[in-house]
């Protein structure tokens, strides 16, 4: 008998050690498993939404993978905000080790007696665990963890650490993780200014985020937030006033997108320019403040539109399937873009022709040409003669002739080089070109900055090709008098510390002396005021600026600037086939620079309507006519005779 009773304690001896060693080895098990969990907690790295600006700090969107969140800290969470999270999920949560005995029995009790999962006693920190590191599966060996993650968890984080986790991790509903996320969503407010009915709103939504979500079921939604409230003032944590007041309350919430993206061209073109610098740019948090002002860009989208759907009114029955457009706004004196569309409609068409599309500038780009002539000596009244030629060049099949005409198909036999360049003569144009010596032009042209020129004389009537961004900075070399200055898109970059990561500096390239680009201020100014850029003159402000036309009106364009700002606008088909006849650039893109003009300077009464004189710029009268020269630039004798007729240089 005593052997048999040895046996059996032996046997049960045996196999406690055996239920105990694998108990062990379960729990070492289960423990290497978790640890790396505890430490994806301890060490917490959310994903956080990039949030771009403009100049003045409005939001233009909001980048963000999949979760959408902004951080805060745990002392700038509300206290109201952490009563009510403890009052409605976990009342003894600062008194617990991370589980709640008493409740995990309750729940023991009620599993039981259903035969399955019914009810969770999860605390905080357990919701903290199961939403970071765990599914929602109802299996024992789940809950086993998560119950082992929350001890351990508890074990290396404080309290306010736990809380800090769990506002800024859980979702919210509607796309929104994380409380601070949800308020801006929500109420469009910051946490300290949430009311405690707000509060209650967004503590009672993680239960059921889809189910609460106030934008679709905003009754069920005040229900769960009265529970919320009842419950803190059955504890004793608020008074009847306080309770009563945020019982009646019904808050307003918002339902918008939860990029809030503005402006597409911009957000775009930041993704291509800072997309490899910005590692992870839609999850690290960062704050892009770019040199866009919200207002310009409106109005630059608007008056674009205008000016496409007058096109298309004119050519009622032409083929403008691939119409499009573009505008960009510069501040001239630092290249910060103040606004950029690159199309008429972003959601038909993404690609940004502003900075993307490379066009033929046409006579918009024979201001540069006359620069270099005002540089070398020429002055604003210097004869040229505006008369037709004809060019012969070889090619492999043969011999090309080339009959360059004037706009309107006549010729003035000689003229002066302002008026040349204000009534855009392409003959006067060409032949000054070859007065200065193709050669010397390129020499001159490439210090200006420019690149992959034209080898041939098609260079005077435009035929670089450009996009309308690089066409604006070179054009700050006339409206920044003779300093040209690189465009600028974004000012800074924060990570999400609020530390400069980036910063922008202005890129200024003194080319011209300010006197002598005033002479062609004034030429430009007179190509608005009696040129082929009428259609952009607004009344009180000076405008100048250059219309630009290419062959068979395939190109509309026309670049204008006041002493302040700089608009570049064009129209033009995507296939490069050509709008209807006569939709030249002071008819299709200088009333749009004009508009643009008029309404910025309408809402900004304070920004510089005239502009200044620079020293070394003296004026006389010639022919009735007021005529600015430098020492440079200074008439000749010759420049001084009276204009001879067309037939002394026909013949």
């Amino acid at each position: 008998m005593k052997k048999i009773i040895k046996v059996f304690f032996g046997s049960i001896f045996v196999l406690l050690a055996a239920v105990i060693a694998y108990g062990v080895f379960y729990l070492a098990t289960l423990y290497t498993k978790v640890e790396p969990k505890v430490e994806k907690i301890v060490h917490y790295h959310p994903k956080l939404t990039t949030k771009i600006y403009d100049r003045n700090g409005r939001l233009i969107a909001k980048l963000f993978d999949k979760e959408n969140r902004e951080y805060v800290p745990y002392n700038q969470i509300p206290a109201h905000m952490i009563e009510a999270l403890l009052a409605i999920e976990d009342t003894k949560f600062f008194e617990h080790p991370g589980v709640n005995p008493d409740a995990i029995f309750r729940a023991f009790l009620k599993d039981i007696k259903a035969r399955k999962f019914v009810e969770g006693a999860s605390t905080i920190t357990q919701q903290l665990v199961k939403n970071m590191v765990l599914t929602r599966q109802k299996k024992l060996q789940r809950k086993l963890q998560e119950i082992l993650i929350a001890l351990l968890v508890e074990r290396k984080l404080s309290k306010e650490e736990i809380l800090e986790r769990y506002f800024n991790q859980i979702y919210f509903g509607h796309g929104y993780y994380g409380v601070k996320t949800a308020a801006e969503g929500y109420f469009h407010k910051p946490l300290s200014q949430l009311s405690l009915k707000q509060i209650a709103l967004l503590v009672g939504l993680p239960r059921a985020p889809s189910f609460y979500d106030p934008t679709r079921h905003y009754e069920q939604a005040i229900q769960r937030a009265d529970r919320v409230i009842s419950r803190m003032h059955e504890l004793g944590w608020i008074d009847d006033e306080t309770f009563t007041k945020a019982i009646a309350e019904r808050p307003k919430v918002y339902d918008e997108s939860l990029s809030q993206n503005r402006a597409p061209y911009i957000v775009d073109e930041i993704f291509r320019r800072f997309g490899k610098k910005l590692p992870n740019i839609k999850g690290k948090g960062y704050e892009i403040y770019t040199t866009i002002d919200l207002e310009y860009q409106k109005i630059a989208k608007e008056e674009l539109g205008k000016g496409y759907k007058a096109i298309v009114r004119r050519g009622k029955g032409y083929n403008y399937s691939k119409l499009n457009g573009a505008i960009v706004l510069l501040k001239p004196s630092s290249g910060e873009i103040l606004a950029m569309v690159g199309g008429v409609d972003y959601k038909k068409s993404p690609f940004n022709r502003v900075t993307q599309a490379r066009r033929q500038p046409g006579s918009a780009f024979k201001p540069f040409i006359y620069q270099v002539a005002l540089n070398m000596g020429y002055s604003q009244i210097s004869k040229i003669p505006d008369v037709a030629r004809t060019y012969e060049f070889k090619e492999k099949n043969g011999v090309k002739v080339w009959q360059p005409k004037n706009y309107e198909k006549n010729f003035e036999g000689e003229i002066t080089l302002k008026e040349a360049l204000v009534h855009s003569r392409n003959l006067a144009t060409i032949n000054l070109v070859e007065e200065i010596g193709l050669s010397t032009l390129y020499k001159k042209l490439q210090e200006f900055g420019f690149t992959h020129l034209p080898p041939d004389l098609s260079l005077a009537l435009g035929s670089v090709t450009i996009s309308p961004l690089e066409l604006a900075g070179y054009y700050t070399l006339f409206s920044n008098y003779g300093t040209r200055t690189e465009p600028i898109l974004v000012s800074q970059v924060l990570d999400s510390h609020k530390s400069p990561i980036y910063t922008a500096s202005i890129k200024e390239h003194p080319l011209v002396e300010p006197k002598q680009s005033f002479l062609m201020i004034d030429i430009l100014r007179d190509v608005v005021n009696r040129g082929t850029g009428r259609a952009a003159r607004v009344k009180g402000v000076e405008v100048a600026g250059k219309t630009g036309t290419t062959n068979r009106y395939v190109d509309a364009w026309f670049c204008g600037f006041t002493p302040d700002i700089e608009v570049i606008t064009w129209f033009g088909q995507d296939d490069n086939t050509p709008l209807k006849k006569g939709e030249a650039g002071g008819r299709a893109a200088a009333p749009v620079v004009g508009a643009v003009i008029k309404r910025i300077y309408a809402l900004h009464p304070e920004l510089r309507r005239t502009f200044e004189v620079p020293q070394g710029v003296q004026q006389m009268i010639v022919g009735g006519q007021k005529i600015y020269f430098t020492d440079i630039s200074k008439p000749s004798p010759k420049d001084l005779q009276p204009k001879k007729v067309k037939e002394e240089l026909l013949f």
